[in-house]
C-alpha cells in the first residue's frame, strides 16, 4: 500500500470523514475523493502527500477552515469550497440568471447571439475548475489509461445542423467516466437547460467499417434526477456528424444547477481506438424562464456598476503592487541561489526564451522527452539552440537544482551534449542545450527520414556513446551514472557523431520504470546471436557484431563484479582486448523474483568506497564503474535491466 500512486474513491457514497491514514501514502500522485457524502474537516495529514499532482475533493460536505497544507498546493484546490454539496458560493445572494459554456473550446458567439464562455483547460483524471467569477464550474473523474489526457476532442468533420454555428462544433469535451457542469449563484426559479451534442468520433453505419461499430452510451442527470438513460448521440441525432440540441425544463431552488453526464459501462470502449467511449458534449446553455422587470434591472445594473468600478480599480492597483514585490523578491532569491556557487552557470530570462521561441510555439517543437518538451530556438546572439522545458519540477529546492546545473555544465566531452545554461525564474525550470542537426538516434533508425545508417556509421555511433559513458563513469568530477541510456537520449551532429543527452538528471527525478527483454540471451544460447542485427543492413562485419553482442550481454550480469567497466567496454569494442568467455545467464532470466532498487544518489563522489560504489552501480545497464575482475558477488542483489538489452532502444521523443 505504501507504494500506491493512484487512489480513486469517487462516486462511492462514502459518508465518513477522510481517513487521516491516507497521509501515509506518500507516493500518491492522484487522489480522487469527489462526489461522496463525506463531511468534517480536511485532515492535516494530507499535507504529507508532497507528490500529489491531482486532487479532487469536490461534491462533498466538508466544513471548517482549510488546513495549512492547502496553501502549499493551492493550485490543486481553486474553488473547492464552491463545490461542496451545499454549494455555499453566492448562496442566498444570487447574482446570475444564466450561463453558457463552450465545452472543450475557446470563447465564441453562436448564431443565436449567445456568448459561450471558454472551457478549454486540460482536465485531468480527477480535476475540477471553478471560474474566477464563481458563475459555473466543471469537474471530471476517470482516466483513459493515459490516453487523451486533455479530455478534448478536436475535429474538422463537417457537422450538419438546422441552426449551424460551424466553429461551435470543432471541439467537444469528453470524459471516461463522470463529467459534471455546475451553475453557481443562480436566482431560484424555472430554467431551460439546453445541451448540444454531435457524434464525431465514430463512422456511420452505412460505411460498414470497423469505426461504424462504435457506440457511445451514457446517462444524463440534472439536479440529481435521471433525465435520459442510455443516451446515444448518433441515435438521437439520426446519424453521426449531426448536431442535436436537447432542452430540459428544471427548477432551481437552492441557487445552484447540477448537470451530470455519467458513463455506466454501456456501449463500446475500444472502437476504433482504446478510450473512444464515455460522455461527449459540445455546449451547455442555461437560462431563467422568469421575466425580469426592465426598470428594476436598469436600476440594479447602475448600482452594481457604480460600486464595482472604483472597487475594481483599487483591487487592480493592489494586485499590481503585490505582483511587483513578488517579482522583485523572486529575482533577489534567484541571484542569492547563484551567488553561492563557484563557477556560476549561464542564465537566461524567461522573457527572453519565451520571445525567441515565439511563446513556445508548437511549430518550433522538436520532440517530447521523458523530462519535458524540447523546442528549437535562435538566441539573440545568433546561436541555434535546443530549449527544454522541464515538465516535472525537481523534488528538491531551487538552490540544490542550481547546484546540479552548475555541476553538469562543468562536464565537457565530445560525446556529451553541451549545456549552455538554464532559466530558474519562479516555478520555471528550463535548460538551454546545443542544437544537434540530425536529432535523436531513434528517429534515425525508426523514424521517417532520408538517413541511411550503414554498419560503419552505426558502429562509430556505438563506440562514441561508450566513450561518453566511460567519461561519465570514470573521468568526470563528480562521476555520473546516466541510468536512462536509450536511442532517444543519443543525439547526432551534422557528421553523425553521437552525443549523450539527459545525463545527470536521475538525481532530480524519481523515475522507477524498469524494462527488460529476454530473447537476446536465448539467441546467444542457440548460437543465433547475429539475428539481432537489423535486417535492413545488407553488409556488416560479423566479428564486430558478435563482439558487440557479447559486450552488451556482459553488461547485464547480475553481479557488478562480473560486469566490465565502461573503459573496458570501449577497449572490447575497439578490438584492443577480447571479451571474457566467462558469462552466466543473468539471474532475472532464471529467477523471476525481480525487483528494482533505486539508489539515493546517482552522482558518485571520489571518496565513495569501492563497496558503496558497487552498490550504487549494481542497477546500471552500462556496466560497473569499478575495474574489478570477474568473480563471485558475496551479496548479490536484484538487477535493474533497464535499457540493457538491444531490443529496448526505442525511447520517448528527443
Amino acid at each position: 500500500m505504501s507504494a500506491l500512486t493512484v487512489l480513486s474513491i469517487a462516486h462511492n457514497s462514502f459518508s465518513e470523514p477522510i481517513p487521516k491514514e491516507l497521509g501515509n501514502l506518500k507516493e500518491l500522485t492522484m487522489l480522487s475523493f469527489g462526489s461522496n457524502n463525506s463531511s468534517g474537516t480536511l485532515p492535516l495529514e494530507l499535507g504529507n502527500l508532497v507528490n500529489l499532482g491531482l486532487l479532487d475533493l469536490s461534491n462533498n460536505y466538508f466544513s471548517g477552515s482549510f488546513p495549512p497544507w492547502v496553501t502549499t498546493i493551492s493550485q490543486l484546490l481553486p474553488g473547492l469550497n464552491c463545490l461542496q454539496r451545499n454549494f455555499p458560493c453566492n448562496r442566498n445572494t444570487p447574482r446570475y440568471t444564466n450561463f453558457s459554456i463552450k465545452c472543450g473550446g475557446p470563447q465564441m458567439r453562436g448564431n443565436d447571439g449567445i456568448l459561450y464562455e471558454a472551457e478549454d483547460s486540460a482536465l485531468g483524471p480527477a480535476t475540477f475548475n471553478v471560474t474566477s467569477t464563481q458563475k459555473w464550474a466543471v469537474s471530471n473523474a476517470g482516466f483513459y489509461d493515459n490516453l487523451n489526457q486533455s479530455f478534448v476532442e478536436t475535429y474538422l468533420t463537417q457537422v450538419s445542423s438546422a441552426d449551424l454555428t460551424p466553429v461551435l462544433f470543432e471541439t467537444s469535451r469528453v470524459s471516461p467516466g463522470s463529467l459534471r457542469y455546475y451553475g453557481l449563484g443562480l436566482q431560484n426559479g424555472p430554467y431551460t437547460v439546453t445541451l448540444q451534442f454531435a457524434e464525431t468520433v465514430f463512422a456511420g453505419r452505412d460505411t460498414q467499417t470497423s469505426q461504424s461499430l462504435g457506440r457511445r452510451v451514457f446517462d444524463i442527470y440534472i439536479q440529481g434526477n435521471l433525465r435520459r438513460k442510455d443516451f446515444d448521440i448518433s441515435k438521437e441525432a439520426g446519424g453521426v456528424n449531426r448536431a442535436v440540441a436537447i432542452p430540459f425544463k428544471v427548477n432551481v431552488t437552492e441557487n445552484y444547477l447540477d448537470i451530470h453526464l455519467f458513463w455506466a459501462g454501456k456501449g463500446t470502449c475500444c472502437i476504433h481506438e482504446q478510450g473512444d467511449y464515455g460522455p461527449l458534449i459540445l455546449a451547455v446553455h442555461a437560462a431563467s424562464n422568469t421575466p425580469t422587470t426592465p426598470g428594476k434591472k436598469k436600476s440594479r445594473t447602475g448600482l452594481i456598476v457604480g460600486i464595482a468600478v472604483p472597487v475594481g480599480v483599487v483591487i487592480l492597483l493592489l494586485l499590481f503592487a503585490v505582483l511587483f514585490m513578488r517579482r522583485k523578491t523572486s529575482e533577489k532569491n534567484d541571484d542569492e541561489d547563484l551567488l553561492g556557487l563557484g563557477p556560476r552557470p549561464n542564465t537566461f530570462s524567461y522573457a527572453e526564451l519565451r520571445a525567441t521561441t515565439e511563446d513556445f510555439n508548437p511549430s518550433n517543437k522538436l520532440g517530447e522527452g521523458g523530462y519535458g518538451p524540447v523546442y528549437k530556438d535562435t538566441l539573440s546572439d545568433g546561436r541555434v539552440v535546443a530549449v527544454k522545458q522541464l515538465s516535472v519540477a525537481a523534488h528538491q529546492g531551487k538552490s540544490q537544482f542550481v547546484t546540479e546545473i552548475a555541476t553538469i555544465s562543468a562536464v565537457q566531452h565530445r560525446n556529451l551534449v553541451k549545456l549552455y545554461g538554464c532559466c530558474i525564474e519562479g516555478s520555471h525550470r528550463i535548460l538551454v542545450y546545443e542544437y544537434l542537426e540530425n536529432k535523436s538516434l531513434d528517429q534515425s533508425l525508426f523514424g521517417r527520414n532520408d538517413l541511411h545508417l550503414d554498419w560503419p556509421t552505426r558502429f562509430n555511433i556505438l563506440l562514441g556513446t561508450a566513450r561518453g559513458l566511460a567519461y561519465l563513469h570514470e573521468e568526470s568530477k563528480p562521476r555520473i551514472i546516466h541510468r536512462d541510456v536509450k536511442a532517444s537520449n543519443i543525439l547526432q551532429d551534422a557528421e553523425l557523431s553521437p552525443k549523450i543527452s539527459d545525463f545527470g538528471w536521475a538525481k532530480l527525478y524519481d523515475d522507477k520504470k524498469t524494462h527488460m527483454n529476454t530473447w537476446a540471451w536465448t539467441l546467444l544460447e542457440n548460437d543465433q546471436s547475429l539475428r539481432l542485427v537489423d535486417p535492413r543492413l545488407t553488409e556488416f562485419d560479423e566479428n564486430d557484431a558478435t563482439r558487440l553482442i557479447k559486450a552488451a550481454l556482459h553488461c547485464t550480469q547480475a553481479s557488478p563484479m562480473m560486469r566490465p567497466s565502461m573503459s573496458r567496454v570501449v577497449a572490447i569494442l575497439s578490438g584492443d582486448i577480447e571479451a571474457s568467455t566467462v558469462m552466466s545467464k543473468p539471474s532475472y532470466l532464471a529467477d523471476w523474483d525481480f525487483k528494482d532498487v533505486t539508489t539515493s544518489s546517482f552522482l558518485v563522489d571520489d571518496d565513495t568506497s569501492s563497496t558503496e560504489r558497487n552498490v550504487l552501480l549494481n542497477h546500471q545497464p552500462e556496466g560497473s564503474t569499478t575495474g574489478a575482475s570477474p568473480g563471485i558477488d558475496p551479496a548479490p542483489s536484484p538487477v535493474n535491466a533497464t535499457g540493457s538489452m538491444l531490443n529496448g532502444i526505442i525511447g520517448e521523443g528527443m
